[in-house]
């Protein structure tokens, strides 16, 4: 999509632009660093977010409802940035909103690996729990009126099945791995706010700890154990590989400090289950990406290069099914 204009912000602000930078980010949006001026003259940094395409994929949470999710998260103490605005069809710019910008780095190579970041990465681990904790606590009513996807244990996998499936692509991999999760299963009904895509590259860090959780648009209702289990999948590491919660930290700190943070008993096996969900799911992703370059729906040399890493989550899956955890 094209870079939105200063015109066309200045109107969804009512306040001067002075300029608007497009930054890398997740392939599924557009997000754009914007420099505004507050009625007094001070600088009002925000940032643009649009559905890449200009709308939300299917079972995505429509991005008015992403907004207003990530704005009660915001109102009950949770580190996230504050909506502005939320775009309308008369916008012209597709699905989308204006939040705050807040300071800090969201690149996780850099965060994760620079000396700069000792100080936040010793206290990620307590700090992603108490997140977690705090989340999973919400009410549901709070949430009443979003359109968030819902479903139980048993559903998410089906549904995660039938959309490998329509790739037609046959990994025995993939297979054996859904085999092993279709053996453990465990259903249980949707009855938490789940953020749905809580790993290292969506936290705001700064050299003292974490800032804000970005990229609300997978939130949906289920199973707090899969927030737990996503965090540790190998593919948000960024290869510090014997770190499993984000490349930070050990699993057993991250329980220990979710329950003492007032979140609710974490089941070892139910964590380990979901994690497996998670690196399969990673991998239908990457087939998801990798389809859209090649069948032109979005060409971009990310989709692209990020479909190629099929084989790494089958090494992944491997290695969780030989040994039980990476």
């Amino acid at each position: 999509m094209a870079i939105p204009t200063r015109d066309q912000v200045e109107a969804l602000i009512a306040a001067p632009v002075t300029a608007i930078e497009p930054l890398s980010g997740g392939a599924s949006s557009a997000t754009y660093a914007v420099d505004a001026q507050r009625g007094d003259g001070t600088p009002w940094p925000l940032i643009l977010q649009c559905a890449a395409t200009g709308s939300v994929p299917e079972g995505g949470l429509p991005r008015a409802d992403q907004a207003r999710l990530q704005q009660i998260a915001f109102q009950a103490g949770l580190p996230v940035a504050e909506v502005v605005r939320v775009l309308t069809p008369e916008d012209g710019l597709g699905e989308g909103f204006i939040m705050a910008r807040l300071p800090g780095e969201a690149l996780a190579p850099k965060w994760l690996k620079l000396p700069d970041y000792a100080l936040a990465r010793a206290g990620l681990t307590s700090q992603c729990a108490a997140v977690l904790a705090h989340l999973h606590r919400l009410p549901l009513a709070d949430a009443a009126g979003l359109k968030l996807p819902r479903g139980s244990t048993a559903e998410a996998l089906a549904r995660m099945f039938a959309n490998y499936r329509r790739f037609g692509v046959d990994s025995p991999v993939f297979d054996l791995a859904f085999a092993w999760l279709q053996a453990r299963l465990e259903n249980r009904p949707a009855t938490t706010i789940v953020h749905g895509d809580f790993r290292s590259g969506n936290f705001l860090v700064a050299p003292d700890g974490l800032v804000a959780v970005l990229d609300w648009e997978l939130a949906h209702l289920g199973d707090g154990h899969e927030d737990l289990g996503w965090l540790c999948c190998n593919a948000w590491r960024f290869g510090l590989w014997d770190r499993p919660v984000g490349g930070f930290g050990q699993r057993e700190e991250l329980y220990a400090a979710y329950e003492a943070a007032g979140g609710a008993p974490v089941n070892r096996d139910r964590a380990a289950w979901w994690e497996m969900f998670g690196t399969l799911k990673w991998g239908i992703a990457c087939l998801q990406l990798g389809d859209d370059h090649v069948s032109g729906r979005l060409r971009t040399v990310e989709r692209a290069a990020i479909g190629r890493r099929v084989s790494e989550v089958e090494l992944d899956l491997m290695h969780l099914l030989k040994f039980g955890s990476l």
